[in-house]
């Protein structure tokens, strides 16, 4: 797999796991909330549901992985059975990268963002 197929698999996943910090931005910066709403909104999000969105992102790079082996051609369970050490190579990394991609995309990415808007 190459560097834009990796893209493609995690940044949504990343993304949705990261939306407890990431919406209350967003609204800020569409202008539909005040910056002491979005502080709040994401302490709430966060402290009471982080544990939600993290498996949201989580089900979703399942499913990206997933769609991304049928593309590949391997739909039934024998072509997966004979192919077993490359799907599990690539889960295993889909994993790694994805959680190095939330904690980059969360804790570097949106923190700065809500940094540069006030939120905290």
């Amino acid at each position: 797999m190459n560097w834009k197929q990796w893209l493609k698999i995690l940044t949504v996943p990343v993304v949705a796991a990261s939306l407890c910090c990431l919406s209350p931005l967003l609204l800020v910066m569409f202008g539909l909330a005040s910056v002491s709403f979005a502080a709040s909104l994401t302490d709430t999000l966060y402290w009471e549901w982080r544990w939600a969105f993290r498996l949201g992102g989580f089900l979703l790079l399942m499913l990206t992985l997933f769609l991304h082996w049928r593309k590949q051609g391997i739909c039934t369970l024998d072509a997966a059975r004979r192919r077993r050490n490359e799907l599990l190579n690539q889960f295993i990394i889909a994993v790694i990268a994805g959680v190095l991609g939330y904690f980059f995309f969360l804790y570097v990415v949106v923190h700065y963002i809500g940094v540069w808007f006030k939120v905290w």
